[in-house]
């Protein structure tokens, strides 16, 4: 859990210093890239773990 809690504050700090010197922020800027973030992450997951299951 305070892995999770640190990776986001991190991402706040660094959204915030992005902001703050008017650069464009290092993720995308609407809900669908951010889902689509976590789907690329997800099927990272997916093939690991098939990988792990029938090849180990």
């Amino acid at each position: 859990m305070s892995e999770l809690l640190m990776s986001t504050l991190a991402g706040f700090i660094i959204g915030a210093i992005f902001t703050a010197i008017k650069l464009p922020i290092p993720a995308p800027p609407v809900l669908s890239g951010c889902v689509a973030i976590l789907g690329v992450w997800g099927g990272h997951q997916v093939v690991l773990h098939i990988m792990e299951r029938f090849y180990s």
